[in-house]
Parts: C-alpha cells; sequence; structure tokens
C-alpha cells in the first residue's frame, strides 16, 4: 500500500472489522444505522453473514494481492448500506433527523468510494472508469461535502439532545454544540466548494475522533444508564455509536488524505480527466 494511505485505510478496516464483530456476537445488524427490515426466519442468519463478510474484506483490504477485489466489495457493500436509507427519505422527507442518517452513511460510502477509486482496478473498464480514479475520488468527496450539511445541521437543530451528549465537565455546553454544527457545516462547504479543502477534511476527521472518544468512549459502554434516553440499555448501542463514528472519521481521513489541497490544485493534477493513477504509481503519488 502508498504510505500515505496506510493510517487511514487501517483506521477504515479496523472499525469495519469492530462493527462486524458486533454483527456476529449479536446476531444484528447496526441499530438504526444499519436499517435492514424485520423478517423471519433468517434474519439473524443474514446478520452474521454480513459480519463475517465485513471482518473478511477489511482483512483483505489490508494486503496488496487482495485489495482490489476487497474495495470492489466494500464499496457494493456501502452502497446497498445507503439504499436502505432511501425509503425513510420518500415517507419523511420533511424529518432533518431522517437526512442526519442518510448523511452519516453517505460520508461512510464516501470513504468506501475513495477505497474503491484508488484500490478497484477498473479504471480500463468501460463504466467504471468514470467512476475510479482522480474522477472517482472527486465525486466520493463531492458526496462527503454534501452529506456534512444535513449531520451538522442536526446538530443546531436538535440543540438539546446535542447539549445532553457534550460531556458534562465541559463549560457552555450549548456553545458546543453549536460550534460542532456550525464547523461541520463550514467543513462540508469547504470541501464542495475547494476552499481549503484538505484542511476541511482534516478538521473534519479531528471533530469526528472527539465526538467518538468523548461522547461514546468506553465510559458509555460499562454504564448503566444509555447516554441518549431512547437508546436501549447495555453496551451494545454505545459500542455501535463508537465505531460507527470510528469508520466515518476513517472516511474524512481518506479524503482529507486524497483530496486536493485547492481548486487549483485540482485542476492541476488533473482531476477533472479521466486519468488514472494506479496504487503504485509512485511518481503520481509524489506529484500529489
Amino acid at each position: 500500500m502508498i504510505r500515505d494511505q496506510r493510517p487511514a485505510l487501517s483506521l477504515f478496516a479496523v472499525g469495519f472489522i469492530g462493527l462486524g464483530i458486533l454483527s456476529v456476537l449479536y446476531r444484528d445488524f447496526a441499530y438504526s444505522w444499519q436499517p435492514v427490515p424485520a423478517f423471519h426466519p433468517g434474519r439473524e442468519i443474514l446478520a452474521v453473514i454480513c459480519g463475517l463478510f465485513m471482518i473478511a474484506a477489511s482483512i483483505a483490504l489490508l494486503f496488496r494481492s487482495t485489495a482490489a477485489i476487497a474495495a470492489r466489495a466494500i464499496f457494493l457493500y456501502l452502497l446497498a448500506w445507503q439504499l436502505l436509507k432511501i425509503p425513510a427519505l420518500i415517507v419523511a422527507p420533511q424529518i432533518e433527523g431522517v437526512w442526519l442518517g442518510f448523511g452519516e452513511i453517505a460520508m461512510l460510502l464516501a470513504g468506501g468510494w475513495v477505497l474503491f477509486a484508488r484500490y478497484s482496478e477498473l479504471e480500463s473498464s468501460a463504466f467504471f472508469k468514470h467512476l475510479t480514479g482522480k474522477r472517482g475520488i472527486r465525486i466520493a468527496c463531492i458526496i462527503f461535502g454534501l452529506a456534512l450539511l444535513p449531520v451538522g445541521l442536526s446538530h443546531i437543530i436538535y440543540l438539546q439532545i446535542t447539549i445532553s451528549l457534550v460531556p458534562a465537565w465541559l463549560p457552555y455546553r450549548a456553545g458546543f454544540a453549536y460550534l460542532t454544527g456550525v464547523g461541520q457545516i463550514a467543513c462540508g462547504l469547504g470541501i464542495l466548494f475547494m476552499v481549503f479543502p484538505r484542511v476541511a477534511a482534516m478538521v473534519e476527521t479531528g471533530m469526528l475522533a472527539l465526538f467518538a472518544f468523548l461522547v461514546w468512549g468506553p465510559n458509555t459502554w460499562i454504564a448503566s444508564t444509555p447516554k441518549l434516553a431512547s437508546a436501549p440499555a447495555g453496551p451494545r448501542f454505545a459500542l455501535t455509536a463508537f465505531l460507527i463514528t470510528w469508520v466515518i472519521g476513517a472516511s474524512a481521513l481518506l479524503v482529507a488524505t486524497n483530496i486536493p489541497k485547492s481548486r487549483r490544485a485540482l485542476e492541476g493534477e488533473g482531476f477533472t480527466d479521466d486519468r488514472v493513477l494506479a496504487p503504485g504509481d509512485v511518481a503520481g503519488d509524489t506529484a500529489r
């Protein structure tokens, strides 16, 4: 693997493995983040199969010989995960919380798209060449930037819930709630309009890391009372929220690692054409 990709790729794989392990242990999917409709029999079996798939594909992603097939499989899996969010949008498009859920998974899909664009080795395909290489990375960045807008807005619209998630030991909790919401919206706009986009993506990565450990850290896994009033008791919800935030943060880091530093760099590095850099293209990686 290219050296500058290793940290983000490894973090993504570790988080995905964690989610897979939860699916196997609990024989279920990731709560509202992975809203598989209820059906019987076979739902528990499908959840275990999906969990094992996530574990195997994530491990395969870490090795050069299997990275291409893993990137393709994970991309399709995340695309299916995203499609599960569409029915709720059709039924209740006026509810911002629905857009929040859609945006969170879209951020995750964007990270998977970056992996697909870089490692799927489908650039010679007549169809997939439009979804891979630099063009594919640009599409992923646009999706990530757009997805950040409803996620950030939810911090403001659901202000009291956001405040309740801010650690009690922090002062001015309402201020932090507003700050994180406005900050995520600003990061999304920065990525979309190429205004210090790499900085914006790195700032978002940092915020998600803080959310993971300050909001859903280990103390919440053993807490007797759920952090969210609507959350079920036990460690599973908090662990799932931690790992989802972890993987979305890894997606943000993948975007940050691959996005050009500016609009001028976007044009100079050929992000508007179909030229594709292979994972082993050292000259292209040096230019980046």
